[in-house]
């Protein structure tokens, strides 16, 4: 599963998450915009961060870390990351820091000479496998508890949130159900096209832009012939999508470039798009990477 991306549309279309996952009030999310942010003169850019609005009762700025890999220089980078912003953004009277686990063994294990860093009020860190088996009407603790569930658990998390679907209105039913089916759809790229249309019991779910797109533009195919191909051209059609919706429209020169990348490069391209801010960053990748 592509988490990064993943996670940074969650957290940009429902930023109430990262609070229901503090314990916090979900409307607290409506006073922050998440973003990313460039650390000038340096190779850094920070792709998690909660900016508060002009008129938040709480003006902390929040540096979100999600990490689903064991990475030794985690702490390192992000503490790095934090205090040169702060360095350039002097108007930053306070901040906190948040880390994001799937669980306890992925955490790096030197945490001694980050101890006090670690152990302050300004951080905190999250592991969300303590959130599976727990009941929450939270639509953004079960987003994550659908991230997290073990494959044969997958279908009971869906099925708790259709009640939290049919009464959602912020943000509107359908930008949560695309939500749903990428993770959906990253999650099982290997199950047979029955066992898939089992999950999506929910006809809206069924209906969805990315669950119909997907399967209509190859990953269908992959999954009636058992084909790589048809996973390949599935990551395409996703990937396409991301980078209309981040960049604008591409075009078919541009399109028949992505198409002419490997797999390995495919799924680069997706981790390096939440850097893009316009089309040129993709031509300048396309350009380094062909």
């Amino acid at each position: 599963m592509k988490t990064d991306t993943i996670f940074f549309e969650i957290f940009q279309k429902l930023p109430k998450t990262l609070f229901e996952l503090l314990g916090e009030p979900g409307e607290r999310g409506n006073e922050y915009e998440f973003c990313s942010v460039e650390v000038k003169q340096t190779v850094y850019r920070i792709d998690g961060v909660f900016l508060p609005k002009i008129d938040a009762l709480d003006p902390r700025v929040l540096f979100l870390e999600v990490q689903f890999q064991k990475d030794e220089g985690l702490y390192d980078r992000m503490f790095s990351e934090i205090m040169m912003y702060l360095a350039q953004n002097p108007e930053v009277e306070d901040w906190r820091a948040i880390a994001i686990y799937p669980r306890r063994s992925i955490e790096q294990e030197n945490l001694h000479r980050h101890r006090s860093l670690l152990q302050s009020e300004q951080f905190q860190v999250l592991y969300l496998e303590d959130l599976l088996g727990l009941t929450s009407e939270q639509l953004g603790v079960q987003l994550m508890q659908l991230i997290v569930s073990r494959d044969k658990d997958t279908r009971q998390y869906l099925e708790r949130m259709v009640p939290q679907l049919r009464g959602e209105t912020e943000p509107p039913n359908q930008a949560i159900i695309e939500l749903i089916t990428t993770i959906m759809v990253y999650k099982f790229p290997k199950l047979s096209r029955e066992e898939i249309q089992a999950m999506f019991t929910v006809s809206d779910l069924k209906q969805s832009k990315v669950y119909q797109e997907a399967l209509e533009e190859g990953l269908e195919q992959g999954l009636e012939q058992g084909l790589e191909q048809g996973r390949f051209e599935g990551e395409i059609a996703l990937l396409l999508r991301q980078l209309n919706r981040r960049v604008g429209a591409i075009a078919p020169k541009t399109e028949a470039q992505i198409r002419d990348l490997s797999l390995y490069k495919i799924e680069a391209l997706g981790e390096a798009l939440l850097d893009f801010s316009d089309r040129a960053d993709l031509d300048q990748w396309l350009k380094q990477n062909q």
